[in-house]
């Protein structure tokens, strides 16, 4: 992290700081086979209200039929559903910013990656681009995940792995597919690679796109006010969405607010599968900014490649506001929220998703950090 960036931190400003006219973002993962072409197919066809741009790799991957297509402009299709089409041929930057000078623009963008991409670079474009940060905000990413062919996924595929550690909402689909001790054996497994996600059930992905689109779950700041326990290690927000023959028992929500913890996988089922991919979750009490800053930029400078996501908030010693802090690898970024409460206790909290992840150095450095 540059000291630009470190500066920006501790002055409290966020490197993605939202305008009105900052057109949401949500990144659509998945492997060949998760369901994705029949959720683009659902935003660019259904007749939903908004007005969605969907980038896809390959227009031709999405088999649309050609009467839903009104008009085509290049590598831009009109859907008659007021939706958009276009490809990735070359480079992102150039296509969001080609759909940018657009006139009557749209509520949102859906870009889809390839099935074997880690969505980690995606994610960092709407970082790094000054001209795209300005006009779009990173809003979640998004991974649909194969129920019944996950375990082979993941044996296979680091990739795979990625992807569910990368996500804030993850599309639990074809679960019609798979015996209910399947499901929560894969629900476990996808929960040791991401405690922090949010799950939602499916058939032929039949989840509201309300639930998926403009979420607000890269929003650090966004997801903790919708939903105050997103950073507790062990809970469970799984918001199942199922079709109108689900006969799930949906009754695994739990709560643990203790300690710190070093995930391999909980819940009413072991894991399938042993993942390379752990949980770091940290918690202490009030912070020294001038120790805090230096810590986190060191920990982020040596252990970047290795950490997928980062996500927390942070209590600093006299100030009367919740900081949030987030990273992509190296890339981090820091906001004050809101005030605290009168009944809040003053604690700070961090989750580290990533791989060879010294968890008992993480925590004692962490905690070296507080205020005397």
């Amino acid at each position: 992290m540059s000291d630009t960036q470190t500066s920006d931190i501790q002055a409290g400003e966020t490197q993605t700081g939202e305008t009105a006219a900052q057109i949401p973002v949500t990144v659509l993962t998945g492997y060949l086979g998760s369901g994705k072409t029949t959720l683009l197919n659902r935003i660019l066809s259904e007749n939903h209200g908004k007005r969605y741009a969907v980038i896809v790799n390959e227009f031709g991957e999405i088999g649309i039929d050609n009467d839903l297509i009104v008009e085509s402009d290049e590598e831009i299709y009109e859907m008659n559903n007021g939706c958009v089409c276009c490809t990735v041929r070359g480079d992102l930057i150039r296509v969001v910013e080609g759909l940018m000078r657009r006139p009557g623009r749209f509520d949102a963008i859906v870009v889809e990656t390839t099935g074997l991409a880690d969505p980690a670079p995606v994610a960092q474009t709407f970082f790094m681009d000054d001209d795209v940060r300005s006009k779009t905000k990173l809003d979640a990413v998004v991974a649909l995940v194969d129920a019944k062919h996950l375990p082979l996924r993941l044996k296979d595929s680091k990739e795979a792995e990625d992807q569910i550690a990368f996500a804030d909402v993850i599309v639990l689909n074809k679960t019609d597919l798979v015996t209910e001790d399947e499901l929560r054996m894969v629900e476990a497994t996808v929960r040791a690679i991401n405690p922090a996600a949010n799950i939602h059930r499916t058939q032929r992905s039949g989840v509201d796109l309300a639930e998926v689109l403009d979420r607000g779950a890269f929003d650090l700041k966004r997801a903790l006010e919708n939903d105050p326990h997103f950073l507790d290690a062990h809970h469970h927000d799984h918001d199942h969405v199922c079709g109108p023959d689900c006969d799930h028992d949906h009754d695994h929500h739990h709560h643990d607010h203790g300690g710190h913890d070093h995930h391999h996988g909980h819940d009413h089922a072991s894991p399938i599968h042993d993942v390379t991919v752990q949980s770091v979750s940290l918690r202490a009490g009030e912070m020294d900014p001038k120790k805090f800053f230096p810590w986190i930029e060191k920990i982020t400078q040596l252990e970047g490649p290795n950490i997928l996501r980062l996500k927390g908030i942070v209590a600093f010693r006299d100030d009367p506001e919740r900081y949030v802090i987030q990273g992509v690898h190296m890339i981090i970024e820091g906001d004050h929220q809101r005030a605290w409460k009168d009944d809040e206790k003053h604690e700070s909290r961090l989750v580290f998703i990533g791989r060879e992840l010294d968890a008992e150095r993480l925590r004692r450095s962490f905690e070296a950090c507080q205020a005397a």
